[in-house]
């Protein structure tokens, strides 16, 4: 997670996304991604309980990375797949297809979606575009401008529905921290509580999106899902603001902090839909949870009502980076709003 720092120059378009690019270049990222277990085995499920939709059509796999989707669909059946990274990692696919030997079907082409021509339309598009609080990246353009361009009508998509939930939640590890200050005069002599409001305003009071693991003992509420995104039929234009409300009931008495947001994505089959989920119920993926901190805790009760609406879209700074924007009220308090942002030392807050 990056600092929040002053507000900075607009990147232009060119200079993010070879910033954006670039960052995959390394193998730091692609480890991460193979190693999550949740992420990577649904999607090999995913493909192969679409094997009857695979076996000798023709697949573009969008943001290929290091190629392993790619082989999965050559593995289900798939005649041609066109495996499009903009990233260097684009070499380390070519080698592992050629090690996996499906190089006969699958051709890697360097270069960024938008700016690649396919010599034929597709009968499947797979992508794992997801990013952070699901919007982070703006891989989802792409996958958008790739079916427009290139995937036949009733073409599949992989997945074909995104949706958002929201949660409050109890942080206790900033509780502790925030208590910490009071137990210092118990252990050294020295009176440090007035060093409170200060630790708060440093760590609650922060703009900035955090992504951490949240557990299923945080969680004050049932989560609440605000907004759906059907994979076939969502525009750019929906993706520049995309909003829904949110009411929820709290479970009981505890100090309401922060808020969670999460995604889920859905993957059409034969049989059963396959859902990949990053609930702080499920089991954790590398994409964890967005935690959203208020600037002062919020004591709830059984059944206290908190309800608002969220807005997400993209940043000033960088079209790459996501803003999140709460309007919130909990029981009989006078409603709040906070925006957060999760970007490279550009984070702001607006708050009143």
């Amino acid at each position: 997670m990056s600092h929040a720092g002053s507000k900075k120059r607009k990147l232009d378009k060119p200079a993010e996304d070879k910033l954006y690019f670039e960052s995959y270049a390394d193998v730091s990222i692609h480890e991460e991604m193979i190693a999550d277990t949740v992420r990577t085995d649904t999607y090999r499920k995913a493909i192969f309980n679409n094997k009857s939709e695979m076996e000798g059509k023709v697949v573009l796999d969008v943001g290929a990375g290091t190629g392993v989707l790619s082989v999965f669909c050559a593995q289900a059946g798939a005649r041609k797949v066109y495996a499009v990274e903009a990233s260097s990692i684009a070499e380390q696919a070519e080698n592992i297809i050629k090690q996996n030997k499906v190089e006969d079907r699958v051709e890697v082409i360097k270069g960024a979606l938008e700016a690649v021509d396919l010599p034929e339309q597709v009968d499947v598009i797979v992508s794992e575009w997801m990013g952070y609080a699901l919007l982070h990246e703006s891989m989802l353009n792409s996958v958008i401008s790739a079916r427009d361009r290139w995937l036949k009508p009733g073409g599949l998509m992989l997945p074909d529905k995104a949706e958002l939930f929201i949660a409050p939640i109890n942080d206790l590890v900033v509780e502790e921290r925030l208590s910490f200050w009071s137990t210092v005069k118990s252990q050294y002599g020295v009176d440090m509580s007035c060093m409170t409001d200060f630790a708060r305003r440093c760590i609650t009071a922060s703009p900035e999106i955090t992504i951490k693991p949240v557990t299923v003992e945080d969680v004050l509420s049932h989560p609440v899902k605000f907004a759906e995104l059907g994979l076939n039929t969502v525009n750019l234009e929906h993706l520049s603001s995309v909003k829904g409300r949110f009411r929820c009931h709290c479970f009981g008495s505890a100090a309401f902090n922060a808020f969670c947001v999460f995604f889920a994505v859905t993957f059409p089959g034969s049989r059963h839909p396959l859902v990949l989920s990053t609930s702080p119920f499920k089991p954790e993926t590398h994409w964890k949870q967005a935690v959203l901190y208020l600037d002062q805790a919020v004591e709830v009760m059984q059944d206290t009502l908190v309800e608002g609406e969220v807005h997400m879209y993209p940043s000033e700074e960088g079209s790459r980076h996501i803003c999140i924007h709460v309007d919130y009220t909990v029981g009989e308090e006078k409603k709040k709003s906070k925006t957060f942002a999760i970007s490279d030392g550009s984070s702001y807050a607006e708050t009143q």
